[in-house]
């Protein structure tokens, strides 16, 4: 878990990924580009490239934030209602501003993210049996809910075929021009680092952070203001990814423990670095069709997902 062993992967798994795709392209066309080349690497492989780095790393810190904030290791925009909620908005974009622009259908989205992630947050609090398990369970049945919600308003307004394209992650589909508003998760990531020991403070819980003269309740608006932006602006532009701000901080606080400071960095690599292993992983299997990341990373994740409970159970009994 080292940052120099991460990086040395993220960098030559980022190569790999430039050149592997449907269209022949090798490191010895680099030396004699073609403008066939170039558009390849300009268009496609690039945007692809940065639109998986940044939507990896910022999922992952995203996790990691709701976990702190809700002091629950289980806890992730997956199990916590928020890429629903983020859902149900793209779908109310789509009825009411049908001409609407990305960044409209991502305010909505972020809006009605925001506005579950509390409403989670809230259910949260006024729960007394504040068991590990039952907690994302009570999230993920949350989420059920407002999935089936979207699920039928999308038939009866003969969406359907619309809503179930944002349920797919795909970054087969980015494209230079279409992918440019996942940027906005870089200066969230920033505000992260800077907020990082608020926000390690505001997790071990109300009472002692106001003893530490934190405001506790803007901490936490602001944790869940960047978690709701975030998963808005990744949905929008790759669809969803599931389990990934679920597991990567589950694995990193393993080898780095809960200071959100010194794992941030950490929990950023890893994140790039596992989504970059399943995008290849999915375009090489059946090459040279290609199978979508939110299926690659929702098996694997699901895997260590089972891993870190059983690993759980064993160190309680």
């Amino acid at each position: 878990m080292k940052k120099r062993y991460l990086i040395i992967a993220l960098i030559i798994l980022s190569i790999c990924s430039i050149f592997i795709g449907v269209s022949d392209l090798s490191p010895m066309d680099l030396f004699s580009l073609t403008d066939e080349n170039v558009q390849i690497l300009m268009v496609s492989r690039i945007p692809r490239l940065i639109s998986i780095l940044i939507a990896g790393s910022s999922m992952s810190i995203a996790g990691l934030i709701m976990q702190q904030l809700s002091r629950n290791k289980f806890v992730s925009p997956t199990t916590a209602g928020t890429m629903d909620f983020a859902r149900l908005g793209i779908l109310v974009s789509l009825m009411f501003f049908t001409s609407a622009g990305s960044l409209v259908k991502m305010l909505v989205a972020f809006l009605f993210a925001l506005a579950g992630t509390f409403l989670f947050m809230k259910i949260l609090d006024r729960i007394k049996f504040k068991d590990a398990i039952f907690i994302p369970l009570v999230g993920l049945m949350l989420g059920n809910i407002v999935s089936s919600i979207s699920t039928f308003f999308a038939y009866r307004n003969d969406l359907i075929q619309n809503i179930s394209s944002w349920l797919i992650g795909d970054f087969s589909l980015i494209l230079k021009g279409r992918y440019e508003i996942i940027y906005i998760s870089l200066p969230l990531l920033i505000i992260a680092y800077l907020y990082a020991n608020k926000f390690t403070i505001a997790g071990m819980g109300e009472d002692f952070s106001k003893n530490l003269g934190l405001n506790y309740r803007q901490v936490l608006n602001l944790g869940l203001a960047i978690v709701a932006l975030i998963t808005s602006s990744v949905i929008l532009t790759v669809g969803t990814i599931p389990f990934l701000g679920l597991i990567i901080p589950n694995i990193v606080s393993i080898y780095q423990g809960d200071n959100l400071k010194k794992s941030l960095g950490h929990t950023a690599l890893l994140g790039a670095v596992f989504v970059l292993i399943c995008d290849i992983l999915g375009r090489i299997i059946i090459y040279p069709y290609e199978i979508p990341i939110n299926l690659t990373v929702g098996v694997i994740g699901s895997g260590i997902f089972v891993y870190l409970l059983l690993r759980r159970n064993k160190h309680e009994s």
